[in-house]
């Protein structure tokens, strides 16, 4: 039999040889399908608001824009494992209630008199608020502001459905009933180290429904004052979660950061996947050669072992940037590595 007769045997068997594919399945560092790339929030907002006047809520139960990154198109994602979306809400509206395995977060980014029920407690909204959905959380969204509100989406479908693990459900009604106090996961733990003692953890996430940006700001400030925080990301704090001091969610770790005036931050790599999103200011983020020009309420990705660098381009403001990535994932897994690196230009 000749190699080529045997190679086909081989196919046929659902079987192949390891030398053809050894370069391929053992590479010498990672190289990620998605690419850096940023979104302009002036330029998506329109055609939110677009849609969000000619569909109907029969037509686009959730209107929501999804960040593609141009290397994750089918199916589509915002860097390997995590996604982003821009979702609005008009007055008056609701959205039908459902859980998923996946979990997800909504950061608030326009609008107020709007709320999210989730598993009975009614978590209201606010800019520059975080607001936890654990996984195979009944959710569902109420507003009755005078306003759009409008929302970065945030989940980590990419990497349940990539693990095969995904489950959906909808709620049998609309909306799903209100049985505990308005809040009340922030109320009682958002209190830095003082944590109910009657409570016990009643799974993996943070049992805190809202990170407020009052209480985020205060931090910010007040670490600021303080410190001179990281040459890579300067004044960077993490949203924790108050039973272990760790992430938030077991596949998603949440950071707020402050760059000074003028920041020019070190270059670094890592191998979680990055999403940021602009809260405040404007500037520059190089990742791996490729400059991302951002300003308020922009989003941008930073993919998996890309060396970046960040630049606060304005002489007399500060810039904050809000991101999540997959590093809780990459740590329990012993994956996570880290070094200083060139992004270049």
């Amino acid at each position: 039999m000749t190699d080529d007769a045997s190679y086909k045997a081989l196919e046929n068997l659902g079987a192949a040889p390891l030398w053809r594919f050894y370069g391929n399945l053992f590479p010498a560092e990672p190289r990620s399908r998605a690419v850096p790339h940023s979104w302009s929030w002036q330029d998506l907002r329109p055609h939110l608001l677009h849609f969000s006047r000619t569909l109907s809520l029969d037509e686009a139960e959730r209107r929501v824009l999804m960040l593609v990154n141009p290397g994750l198109i089918d199916p589509p994602a915002t860097v390997n494992t995590l996604y982003a979306g821009l979702q609005i809400i008009l007055p008056g509206e609701t959205a039908q209630a459902h859980r998923h395995t996946s979990n997800a977060f909504r950061f608030i980014l326009e609008g107020t008199g709007a709320w999210t029920t989730v598993n009975g407690e009614r978590v209201h909204m606010a800019p520059g608020d975080l607001l936890l959905t654990p996984g195979w959380h009944w959710h569902d969204h109420t507003h009755q502001g005078d306003a759009p509100m409008i929302w970065l989406d945030a989940l980590d479908y990419p990497l349940v459905n990539a693990l095969e693990a995904g489950f959906y459900e909808q709620y049998p009604q609309r909306l799903q009933p209100v049985t505990r106090p308005d809040d009340a996961g922030s109320r009682q733990f958002l209190h830095g180290r003082l944590t109910p003692a009657w409570l016990t953890p009643d799974g993996p996430s943070s049992p805190v429904t809202r990170y407020t940006w009052e209480e985020t700001a205060r931090a910010l400030d007040a670490v600021a004052d303080t410190a001179e925080g990281s040459d890579v990301d300067g004044i960077v704090l993490e949203y924790t979660n108050p039973w272990t001091g760790g992430p938030v969610m077991p596949t998603i770790g949440c950071r707020v950061q402050r760059l000074r005036p003028g920041f020019h931050g070190a270059g670094r790599r890592h191998t979680a996947s990055t999403i940021f999103n602009v809260v405040r200011g404007e500037g520059a983020t190089v990742v791996d050669g490729v400059r991302l020009d951002w300003s308020e309420h922009d989003t941008f990705a930073v993919p998996g072992w890309a060396s970046y660098r960040h630049l606060n381009t304005s002489a007399s403001q500060d810039a904050v940037l809000f991101s999540y990535s997959d590093e809780p994932v990459m740590r329990s897994l012993g994956l996570y590595r880290t070094e200083a690196s060139d992004p270049g230009a």
